[in-house]
This record gives structure tokens, C-alpha cells and sequence, in this order.
């Protein structure tokens, strides 16, 4: 019978975010434990008293290390994959070998845990109920622009991975391209130098180059597109035209036209009064 492969999510920074789970797996449930860096996963887990043997599992060799993983897994051993900090997979490597553990039968069982992108995004005070993670942004200019380009439009939270080598020219591009909408820089999240810059593209520019320099691990939570209240229509109007055509109810419609015009319901209901007792003057 094959064994487990188990995706433990580890600390992002803070050593004591790791579930009780993921401490055990990793002492008792597993005989080995692939990782980017040895060196990296040995601290966390010295930290724990765990003493199993690590192997090197990175972007480098996932290729050739997958299929000795597999052939282990077949043979009865559990596997623990680990990355340097925060959940497998996620802009880590880890697909070629959970994929190919599928396909050979292999049950994979996640850990859930740490994660820079969630973290950031609970944080942020910007939505959370639609979002999209896109990683790391592009390193080239061009790429980066393009990539940015296409998600001028979307009406819900983006989230990226930065480098805090190009962190301004992507904030930069991020103000020429997508405006002056709301977001967040965080910085060193769960660590000692825990960091949130809340503001625009442009504020939060200005705060980073009265810096000697930028640092740490940086995550970008970037607020949705607004829509673009339309042009020439009458809010009282529409709330008439939506109870007489379509048959909503007076407040429905109230909502419809708030939402669609981009103004707070008690305006309309305002001007939908007033419209009504302009019509009606003896009333």
C-alpha cells in the first residue's frame, strides 16, 4: 500500500505559527521531509526537537527528485513536503510532485497553515470576499506592465508577491497603469519588523524613497477597480422605470439604482421623494 504525502505549511516568520498537526507529522507520521533548503527547515525544525532525515526538493531538481519521491511513497514511506516558509506550491515548487503522486495513487493530504498571501489580505482592510492571487509580479518591465494592463479592469482585491529590490518601479507602474486606487504594502509579516503601508501607488511611493533602502519579504494587496458611475442617468428616473416596468418593490429599486450609479441608497431614495411629489403635487 502506498503511503502519504503530506503538505505541511510552515512559519512565515514566526516560529510559533505552526499547528499542533504539522508539529506531529513531522515528528512521528513521516520518515522523510523534502524541502527548498536544508539549512532553512533544519532551524525550524530544531526549534521542535525533530530529528528526521531532509531532502532537497527545489526548482532545480523537481524534476528528477519527484520520481524518486514517488518510487518512496510507493514503497510504504510517508513524505512531508515542506517549503522555506508559508504553504507549499504557492509560488513554490511542489506541482510536479503532487501531480505525479495523483497519478501513481498516492494519497496527498494538505496542512493547512501560514500563508503571506491570506495573511495580508485579512489584514488589509480592503475586500475579501472576491480576490485574486497572482503570485510573483513579473521581474522585466515589460512583462510587468502587460501583466498589470490586463488587471486594470478587475473589480476585486489583487494580490502579488514582490521583490523589495524592484518593489518602487512596480509601484511606480502600478500607479501609471492602474490609478489611484487603494492599497497595501506588507512587510515582514508575522516578524519582529511587521509592517503595513496603507495608502495609494503614489503615497505609498513617496513613504518607501525617504528610506535608505526597502527590505524584507513584501506582499502587495492592491484594492478592486470602481466602477465607473454612468454618464446622463437620472437616478429618480430609473427607480420609477424599474417599479413600473419590471415590478420591483420601491426600496429593490432603491438598492438597484444605488448600486448601479455608485451613491449611497438614502441620495436615491432622496430624489426618488422628491421626483414622486414633484409628479404629484396634490399628494
Amino acid at each position: 500500500m502506498p503511503a502519504t504525502l503530506y503538505l505541511v505549511s510552515t512559519p512565515i516568520g514566526n516560529l510559533e505559527d505552526i499547528t499542533f498537526r504539522a508539529v506531529r507529522v513531522l515528528r512521528d507520521e513521516v520518515s522523510l521531509i523534502a524541502c527548498e533548503d536544508t539549512r532553512q527547515t533544519r532551524k525550524l525544525l530544531d526549534h521542535y526537537a525533530i530529528h528526521k532525515p531532509l531532502v532537497s526538493y527545489h526548482e532545480h531538481n523537481e524534476a528528477s527528485r519527484a520520481e524518486e519521491l514517488v518510487a518512496k511513497l510507493l514503497a510504504g514511506e510517508s513524505i512531508a513536503l515542506v517549503s522555506d516558509a508559508g504553504t507549499p506550491l504557492v509560488s513554490d515548487p511542489g506541482f510536479r510532485l503532487v501531480k505525479a503522486a495523483i497519478e501513481a495513487g498516492v494519497p496527498v493530504t494538505p496542512l493547512t497553515g501560514p500563508s503571506a498571501a491570506l495573511g495580508a489580505l485579512v489584514a488589509s482592510g480592503l475586500p475579501c470576499d472576491m480576490f485574486r492571487f497572482i503570485g510573483f509580479l513579473p521581474s522585466r518591465q515589460t512583462a510587468r506592465r502587460t501583466t498589470l494592463a490586463a488587471l486594470a479592469a478587475e473589480h476585486v482585491t489583487v494580490i502579488a508577491y514582490e521583490s523589495p529590490h524592484r518593489v518602487l518601479d512596480s509601484l511606480a507602474d502600478i500607479e501609471e497603469i492602474l490609478g489611484e486606487r487603494l492599497m497595501v504594502l506588507v512587510r515582514e509579516l508575522t516578524k519582529i519588523h511587521e509592517e503595513f503601508i496603507r495608502g495609494t501607488p503614489q503615497s505609498i511611493l513617496e513613504t518607501l524613497r525617504t528610506r535608505p533602502a526597502v527590505k524584507g519579504e513584501i506582499t502587495l494587496v492592491i484594492g478592486p477597480a470602481q466602477p465607473e458611475p454612468e454618464r446622463g442617468l437620472d437616478p429618480a428616473a430609473e427607480v420609477h422605470r424599474l417599479q413600473r416596468e419590471e415590478g420591483m418593490e420601491k426600496m429593490a429599486a432603491i438598492k438597484a439604482v444605488a448600486k448601479r450609479l455608485s451613491l449611497p441608497k438614502r441620495e436615491v431614495y432622496r430624489l426618488a421623494e422628491r421626483s414622486t411629489k414633484e409628479s404629484n403635487p396634490e399628494s
